[in-house]
């Protein structure tokens, strides 16, 4: 196991991490197994201890980001919490290890060729590394308010720098999204977390009416909502009336995380016969489970027996 956290914050001098090999485990190692959000849970309480202390503090006695390796996979942190915020396979860093992320790209089985993207949340840069590698005709914009993820994700992470097709902003996402009239785009993720909630000003009635209004005519949104919390079905509501009732929910693998899809206009191809033969036509190419996707979205919206129902 190896620890890190963003360079903008050294570590304490002259503090080594001791070697705590088979003192603490992790449960459910594998991450598809759990929530994307869930708590990780340890054994060997002194490991965890010396950990925290190790890490430092800011100075309002708040911990920074930071980082953790363990199993292969290297898993980002913020704040005092244990809630993973991304995690990367070390050996196939552009791989979308959480289900919830590869669940937000369900966007591509309604808009497959993204031209305008923006992203609204960096963390580890888990979509914005899988985008700017897989979807060559896209350019993204990625948003984070906080300069240590924005550090992290590219000194730990693999985040590619700034290019023709990739942009990296330093920026609150509701002023950005406010201040981005004019310039709409196809494809628009938010996945804004603290340490562990969602962040309520990104989950506003004037939030998700920005959003709504910074589509193209066919341009779609998708919202990572946890549907465990007690604000959720506000939000949810919120989202909905947002854009007219063009929403769609997608439940991920695991109960916890929500995706919802919103739509800038309802025209388009419902039936089931199209998703399943455009999913069949996406998953070679992305790798991503699409023909599930499409199983998975009779959960949790209305439909009849040719088509979904929006």
């Amino acid at each position: 196991m190896s620890v890190g956290r963003a360079p903008l914050r050294p570590l304490r001098p002259g503090r080594k991490p001791p070697d705590f090999t088979g003192d603490s485990t992790v449960a459910n190692a594998d991450l598809d197994d759990r929530p994307a959000k869930a708590v990780e849970c340890w054994t060997g309480g002194g490991a965890v201890d010396w950990w925290r202390e190790w890490l430092g503090t800011k100075g309002d006695g708040t911990e920074g980001v930071r980082y953790r390796d363990e199993a292969g996979v290297r898993r980002l942190y913020l704040g005092g919490s244990e809630t993973i915020q991304s995690a990367m396979r070390l050996s196939d860093p552009v791989r979308l290890e959480l289900a919830y992320t590869r669940a937000m790209l369900c966007s591509l089985l309604f808009r497959p060729e993204p031209r305008e993207a923006l992203l609204l949340g960096l963390g580890g840069g888990s979509l914005a590394k899988y985008i700017h590698h897989r979807l060559r005709n896209c350019r993204l914009e990625a948003v984070d308010a906080n300069p240590d993820v924005i550090a992290i994700a590219r000194a730990h992470f693999a985040l590619p720098d700034d290019d023709e097709r990739l942009t990296v902003t330093l920026g609150d996402a509701v002023a950005h999204l406010a201040g981005r009239a004019g310039r709409p785009v196809d494809l628009l993720l938010v996945d804004v977390y603290d340490e562990c909630r969602q962040v309520a000003s990104c989950a506003s009635t004037a939030f998700f009416a920005a959003a709504a209004a910074a589509l193209t005519q066919d341009g779609v949104c998708a919202v990572n909502f946890w549907s465990h919390a007690p604000e959720y079905p506000v939000y949810r509501d919120r989202f909905l009336d947002a854009f007219g009732g063009r929403v769609l929910l997608l439940p991920v693998a695991r109960p916890g995380n929500m995706v919802a899809f919103g739509f800038a206009s309802a025209d388009g191809d419902w039936r089931w016969q199209h998703l399943r033969d455009r999913a069949r036509q996406l998953e070679p190419v992305h790798g991503l489970e699409f023909g599930s996707f499409v199983e998975a979205l009779r959960q949790a919206n209305p439909y009849s027996e040719n088509r979904l129902l929006i």
